[in-house]
């Protein structure tokens, strides 16, 4: 009888045992389960911050270069003219700006002087500008180009850009009401609002 009950004690204590064991293993696999999700959640946020700012970049430099082409049509203004060229070269999209400063850029730049310098007359007016562009981003120097760039501090010239020619706009049309009202006005303030995405995005997770 003895026996009996000292086999059931034993039974008991190992059953138990062997719960206790299984609780301890389900209860590290749920922390680890946790631990990758969290880890996942981490990779998606920044994967997600990341293709944000690589998007808005593009959005910001298609409008730099929507208003050049704008300029030469409704705006002909030199002073937004000249503010663009280094605005684009800040916000341009990575793989695009080293795609530009290498070979390729370099040719371009090559073949703009050579029609500059020996054919002058028939170098158009509207080349001027993307030819500066590509100059600028070929002979650049790298302080420019590898840490101004994509900085603090280059995120913030393209604001005082946007804000410089935001002001222009409103003082050449006449009042706030007008810019957003005249229709030859109303192109010009969305391109110049749509140069605030990046900055000012770009602002928001460096202070984050």
């Amino acid at each position: 009888m003895d026996k009996m009950i000292g086999g059931k004690k034993s039974y008991l204590a190992m059953k138990t045992d062997s719960e206790a064991a299984s609780e301890l293993i389900g209860s590290d696999l749920k922390e680890v389960g946790h631990a990758v999700k969290k880890l996942a959640n981490h990779a998606i946020k920044l994967g997600g911050l990341g293709f944000g700012t690589s998007f808005l970049k593009w959005v910001a430099s298609f409008a730099a270069i929507y208003l050049l082409v704008l300029d030469r049509t409704n705006w002909k203004t030199n002073i937004l003219t000249s503010l663009l060229i280094p605005y684009i070269f800040l916000s341009l999209p990575s793989w695009l700006f080293n795609l530009l400063r290498g070979q390729v850029g370099a040719w371009i730049a090559f073949v703009t002087v050579v029609l500059r310098l020996f054919f002058p007359k028939h170098f158009p007016d509207w080349l001027e500008l993307p030819g500066s562009l590509i100059l600028l981003l070929v002979v650049a120097p790298g302080f420019f180009a590898n840490t101004i760039r994509g900085g603090i501090v280059g995120t913030f010239i393209c604001l005082a850009i946007g804000c410089y020619l935001l002001q222009e706009h409103i003082r050449a049309s006449g009042g706030f009401r007008n810019s957003f009202t005249k229709s030859n006005g109303i192109s010009n303030s969305i391109g110049i609002l749509l140069l605030f995405i990046y900055p000012v995005w770009a602002l928001v997770l460096f202070i984050l």
